[in-house]
């Protein structure tokens, strides 16, 4: 990148590629758009996600909780579900089923691993 990047993380997306390089994607897709890398963003959501659970083979997942309440469920998993509440933050371990239930309309901040990441339909 040769200069500074503005964006606007609630309609913008940031992928940092495997040299740390910074691109932003012209919109925030749901999912985001895979990477060679990792995404970073911000997601505004009063709904489940729209699917039934993601895992993310090629590293960890962070989350943290802007604002809301939102309940991160383990799936294939001996962990235990995790109620996230503002402030609260989260590492996904690689290769984990998880999806995220919105208990109150939230806030998600997030860095995705890519860009090998799986979904399931609902």
């Amino acid at each position: 990148m040769t200069g500074p990047l503005t964006f606007n993380p609630a309609t913008h997306t940031i992928s940092l590629n495997r040299k740390l390089e910074a691109a932003k994607a012209e919109e925030r897709p749901d999912p985001p758009v895979p990477v060679d890398g990792v995404t970073f963003g911000i997601a505004t959501m009063s709904e489940n996600s729209p699917h039934g659970g993601e895992m993310h083979p090629d590293g960890d997942e962070i989350l943290y909780l802007i604002s809301g309440i939102a309940n991160v469920v383990f799936l294939d998993s001996p962990e235990k579900d995790i109620e996230m509440h503002p402030g609260d933050g989260l590492v996904v371990p690689k290769g984990v089923w998880h999806r995220v239930d919105i208990l109150e309309p939230c806030q998600i901040a997030y860095v995705t691993p890519g860009p090998n990441n799986e979904f399931r339909p609902v």
